[in-house]
């Protein structure tokens, strides 16, 4: 499959701030996210972070404007071609996390890594051991705190290929050391396949080097 080199936002703003006065480098502007760079999309709660995260996804279309992937509207797509993006191209770490909670930390990582083959297991419990969370692979996820479960979420966004990586608010329940434990482990896996990071956040930053930041 070829690469994904570019998202395209023209003109976009969701259904529910169509008739609001924005001030924003974002909605209702044209800007393009290249793969390759890192991008740290900051905004106030209620402007929209996650709903943008959703629409580049896929999993919400109540937006006006378009979105194009190499110049390709994504409204066109169907579900074959969204499987194939979603496998290889683009990846997301979602703000709930959305963790089966009567599965292990492992098992939850395990689901997507079955789909992608995209990890060893030696892979995967180098970067559990590296998040210090390898003692706890073998736990169901309600039993694990908010901040371990956040670490699980980050190791099976990890399990694939890609060529941008969303992130909606990615450390908002981890300290600062903790923090830059999962920026080194993103940055590294993403320096790799030559992949984008867009991150959000509402005000405590991943620990990367952004080459671009917006407000939302």
């Amino acid at each position: 499959m070829s690469r994904l080199n570019d998202i395209s936002l023209r003109n976009v703003v969701p259904d529910v701030f169509r008739d609001s006065e924005l001030h924003s480098r974002i909605w209702s502007c044209d800007i393009t996210f290249k793969r390759g760079g890192n991008y740290l999309i900051q905004a106030e709660s209620g402007t929209g972070k996650s709903s943008l995260c959703s629409f580049i996804y896929g999993n919400r279309h109540d937006y006006a404007g378009h979105i194009l992937f190499d110049g390709k509207d994504i409204r066109k797509f169907g579900i074959d071609r969204w499987c194939q993006i979603r496998t290889n191209s683009l990846a997301l770490l979602p703000q709930e996390m959305r963790l089966f909670p009567e599965l292990t930390a492992y098992e939850n990582i395990a689901i997507k890594n079955r789909l992608t083959c995209f990890k060893t297991d030696d892979e995967i419990s180098a970067m559990l051991d590296l998040l210090e969370i390898a003692d706890k692979a073998d736990i169901p996820a309600r039993f694990l705190s908010i901040g371990q479960q956040q670490r699980v979420a980050v190791v099976r966004t990890l399990c694939q290929p890609m060529d941008f990586l969303l992130l909606d608010e990615p450390v908002s329940h981890l300290d600062r050391r903790n923090n830059r434990i999962v920026a080194e482990l993103i940055q590294n896996e993403t320096s790799k396949q030559g992949a984008a990071i867009i991150a959000t956040s509402v005000g405590y930053d991943i620990m990367l080097d952004f080459n671009c930041q917006l407000t939302l």
